[in-house]
């Protein structure tokens, strides 16, 4: 036997022992009978000449997989898949937990960051997964209106969740999120007191929202936020989907419509630099999802297998 052929069958019966054996090095040296360094040398010629084949085992790998995938068709910055959990009330269970993460590790960061936060169930959910987080030094800010069409709160706005969550500074847009007219919604927006705000969405280093379907159970009409009738009239021009309140079609463009000549919510923010991360998943916001990867009103996807297969 040729000594380059010895040293990789060494280098091979060393890795074997460390990858199947699960031996340390040195346990591999006294087997071989080489000394601790020659085992970990022999370990690393195996992996350099690709003996090693690493498979990993496990439902996460098949997520990192669509992961990977669904960043390379839509251009995504981040994209976060998670175990889908089935049908029922525990569904969104693991996309608001990975979103609670990395927005968790936004909140943790040492130098201030402008946080924006749009709306949504899972949204929510997420964000009443934090813990608590001293985060003095940062800002959020509300990318949508409060309010909801009776004068409350917007339930399923998020910024007063995370008040109770964090010590950053938290600053609302105490607007509608559709305003009865258009004339209603620019006389509101030209309010001196929600200059600094409107600023501040401006700066924003990344923006978290929701993302909302159109044609099957809208949370738009569920919420009061628009009637029946707007709901078809949007679906006839090609609405599919919407996000802090501005509607847009399967291509990305956002719908010609007086609906979305009446929203208070910060522009969508296409093609930005800057992360903007939606959480969403399920059969009925698939196309929704896909929208508005295509338009780019999102960079981030934070999603479970089942859908991110379907979007694939």
């Amino acid at each position: 036997m040729r000594p380059a052929d010895r040293k990789l069958d060494d280098a091979a019966r060393a890795a074997w022992l460390a990858y199947i054996g699960g031996m340390k090095q040195d346990e591999i040296a006294a087997v071989m009978g080489i000394s601790r360094q020659s085992a970990q040398r022999l370990v690393s010629q195996a992996m350099s000449a690709g003996l090693v084949k690493v498979r990993i085992d496990h439902p996460v790998a098949r997520c990192l997989e669509l992961g990977e995938r669904l960043r390379e068709r839509y251009g995504l910055g981040l994209c976060e898949v998670v175990p889908s959990l089935g049908p029922g009330e525990g569904a969104g269970r693991g996309v608001a937990h990975a979103t609670a993460d990395i927005l968790e590790g936004w909140l943790t960061r040492g130098e201030p960051v402008v946080i924006g936060l749009g709306t949504g169930r899972t949204l929510r959910s997420a964000i009443e997964q934090l813990p608590h987080v001293d985060c003095a030094q940062h800002k959020i800010v509300s990318l949508t209106g409060n309010i909801s069409p009776s004068g409350s709160t917007a339930y399923y706005n998020v910024l007063f969740t995370i008040s109770d969550k964090v010590s950053a500074p938290t600053y609302p847009l105490p607007l509608p999120v559709i305003a009865a007219t258009r004339e209603e919604r620019d006389l509101l927006l030209g309010q001196a007191t929600l200059r600094t705000n409107r600023e501040l969405v401006r700066k924003t280093d990344v923006r978290f929202v929701g993302i909302g379907q159109i044609l099957e159970n809208p949370p738009l009409v569920l919420d009061g936020f628009i009637t029946e009738a707007d709901q078809a009239r949007l679906a006839g021009r090609g609405a599919i989907g919407e996000i802090t309140g501005w509607v847009y079609d399967r291509d990305g463009r956002l719908v010609e419509d007086e609906t979305n000549g009446r929203v208070s919510s910060a522009p969508l923010a296409t093609g930005s630099s800057s992360p903007i991360i939606a959480c969403a998943y399920g059969p009925g916001k698939v196309e929704a999802i896909r929208g508005a990867l295509t338009g780019r009103f999102v960079n981030g996807l934070v999603t479970d297998e089942d859908t991110a297969e379907s979007l694939l």
